[in-house]
């Protein structure tokens, strides 16, 4: 008995130990009851009851990456290119992508090629290739809205390669050199350009520089010419002032000493005898000077006869 009682409390232990669960940390466990969903277990310990309980799914909730393979798409204007595009989604609610739909990604996979496929059809091939941002967000938003009640929450789109046809790619490389080259012209254009007119700047400067410091070099002329006649003029006065006033001071002194006839004719003489050694034909002498003239002839008469 003691031996039933010990295999009995064994059993009991042993089933205990397989229906305690600890469920990890980003993990969600879903619970069924006799086949119905019951509950859905979190983070930590949970006792699961025995022939009565059965997990059904465990769902990881962190954020997933889904490669997909490209897909052959049409664009507006009749061009056929593939693209493959990588789609990041979180599970928000382990019962509904349990119980929403079958094969949850190959739902996903075949709505984004869908959408794809009607994005770019409305779009042509040039805009395609410039505009990934807002076909991203297009898709992002679609998707999420048509997951919502699988318990999937979409966050993000990325078109990783857009791959036109081979003839297209030629021309577009074609078109991109030509564009290289179109824009290396117009550089070196207007860096000529630009030399160009430095240059001409640079010579209207120097003329301007040059016509200053002539005109300059005039004005100081002119001016030093200036200061030389006026101090010419200054020292010509002072030379006919410093005449005049010997001449004024020599009358006042005769005058101061009272010279007589003699001397007066004497200094008549003196300035008779300058004005006939000039070139003039008519001279007009004093009566003065006439008597002091016959009087110097005669005393050289006198001293000739002796």
């Amino acid at each position: 008995m003691l031996y039933v009682f010990i295999g009995l409390a064994l059993f009991v232990v042993v089933v205990l130990a397989a229906n305690i669960k600890i469920v990890p940390q980003s993990k969600a466990y879903v619970i069924e009851r006799l086949g119905a969903y019951n509950t859905t277990w979190q983070t930590g310990l949970h006792v699961k009851i025995p022939l009565l309980d059965k997990v059904s799914k465990i769902v990881s909730l962190k954020e997933q990456v889904v490669d997909f393979p490209p897909q052959p798409v049409i664009t507006g204007d009749n061009v056929t290119m593939q693209i493959d595009s990588i789609i990041f989604f979180q599970i928000t609610d382990p019962k509904l992508y349990t119980y929403g739909v079958e094969r949850p990604l190959s739902a996903i996979e075949n709505l984004s090629a869908t959408t794809l496929r009607n994005i770019i059809g409305e779009m042509e091939l040039d805009h395609t290739l410039t505009s990934r941002d807002t076909i991203n967000a297009k898709i992002r938003v679609i998707l999420d809205e048509a997951t919502d009640p699988w318990g999937i929450k979409v966050n993000r789109v990325e078109l990783k390669n857009i791959m036109p046809p081979t003839e297209i790619q030629d021309a577009m490389e074609k078109q991109m050199k030509a564009e290289r080259m179109r824009r290396e012209i117009i550089l070196r254009s207007e860096g000529e350009k630009a030399s160009k007119i430095l240059v001409a700047e640079g010579e209207k400067g120097s003329q301007i520089l040059y016509a200053e410091g002539a005109k300059q070099a005039a004005i100081l002329q002119a001016e030093a010419e200036k200061e030389k006649r006026i101090r010419e003029a200054e020292g010509e006065a002072e030379a006919i002032i410093t005449i005049q006033t010997a001449n004024a001071q020599a009358i006042e002194m005769i005058n101061s000493v009272n010279p007589g006839e003699g001397f007066l004719a004497l200094k008549s003489l003196e300035a008779f005898m300058k004005a006939a050694d000039g070139q003039a034909t008519k001279i007009i002498i004093p009566s003065e000077i006439q008597s002091l003239a016959g009087l110097a002839t005669s005393m050289k008469e006198v001293l000739a006869t002796k």
